[in-house]
């Protein structure tokens, strides 16, 4: 079988058979990605290249109770965390450093509370201007934690419609959240 002809979703498939070669296939494809994106937070390549087989380590180790819909947003997300959790065992970084969800300053707790119901209220009011069937993906994916496949069961839609919504909506949200928070 030629692997370098499969989709990512089928190399997760044989990935969770256990198939080492569709692993060996995975970590071709993508190691450079996960280590660009662990150097461009670290600025480290030796750190950053212990992220990739972290990464890498805990996807065979996990490979057969984890059930992988988006391989390049699954690693992506994977890797991000070791970035995060790196962070935070290393908290001797000066404060303009450290990452925003470990930065916990009790004076800027009473903003922060109001910005967190502006910024619920402005997505709430976006949400309402999606149509129906937008808002209503958006919804099970964020708000309820829905699956692809479970959001196209639920709704009567196909997979690549769903994600055509999801994809449409975030694009949405993030040009209504910039210049929200350039207004704030």
């Amino acid at each position: 079988m030629s692997y370098n002809i499969l989709t990512d979703a089928q190399l997760a498939d044989l990935l969770s058979e256990g198939d080492e070669e569709a692993f060996n296939h995975i970590y071709k494809r993508f190691w450079k990605k996960i280590y660009n994106e662990s150097y461009k937070r670290l600025k480290d390549t030796e750190i950053a290249g212990d992220i990739v087989q972290d990464v890498f380590t805990d996807l065979w180790i996990k490979r057969h109770t984890r059930k992988i819909e988006n391989l390049n947003a699954y690693l992506v997300s994977a890797a991000r965390y070791q970035v995060f959790m790196l962070y935070k065992r290393n908290s001797s970084q000066p404060f303009f450093e450290q990452p925003i969800e470990l930065v916990n300053h009790a004076s800027l707790l009473a903003d922060s509370i109001h910005e967190v119901k502006e910024l619920k209220d402005c997505i709430n009011e976006w949400m309402n201007m999606q149509p129906e069937k937008r808002r209503e993906v958006f919804r099970l994916k964020f708000i309820e934690d829905k699956s692809t496949r479970e959001i196209s069961e639920v709704l009567n839609i196909s997979q690549k419609t769903v994600q055509n919504q999801f994809t449409i909506s975030l694009h949405s949200l993030r040009s209504t959240l910039s210049k929200l928070l350039l207004l704030l």
